[in-house]
């Protein structure tokens, strides 16, 4: 399948080309780019989902489930996998604040949640960068621990 900027299928992806792919020619559809001013190369792209997209846990728990989530895909050294990010208030279970923390620089600080039985299951960026504010407070799932589903809005 061809995506533009000489790219043929989504394997021939290297850094660069995600870049020149995501900032030239799927710009139009997308909200935000977002860019470390000390490392151009480290950027992120925000954009919003027009499906309703429900998480749960493996055992078919309903975690999460909203209309305005929202994608983000980040490159640096590497090109990180979509990660997807929700509004707060639709986080559908009680979830607990752990005591670590990891730093990004491009993000901020991330805070992490559990719940019963399941350390490290989400994680938000409370005060983030100030060039990163568009995801003060939204919440993601880490993908091998939930199940993602994205469905028409009906």
């Amino acid at each position: 399948m061809f995506l533009g900027n000489g790219v043929t299928k989504s394997g021939d992806f290297t850094p660069a080309s995600l870049a020149k792919f995501l900032l030239n020619e799927w710009n139009e559809t997308m909200t935000i780019t977002v860019a470390r001013p000390d490392a151009p190369e480290h950027f992120m792209v925000l954009r919003p989902i027009n499906r309703r997209v429900v998480v749960r846990l493996p055992d078919g728990t309903k975690i999460a489930e909203s209309t305005k989530a929202t994608r983000l895909i980040e490159s640096a050294k590497s090109i990180y996998d979509p990660v997807v990010y929700f509004p707060r208030d639709a986080i559908t279970v009680e979830m607990t604040q752990q005591d670590n923390s990891t730093h990004c620089p491009l993000k901020g600080d991330a805070t992490y949640f559990s719940v019963p039985g399941i350390d490290n299951l989400a994680w938000s960026y409370e005060t983030p960068m100030p060039f990163s504010k568009e995801i003060t407070g939204l919440v993601a799932f880490y993908g091998d621990k939930v199940i993602v589903e994205e469905h028409p809005i009906a």
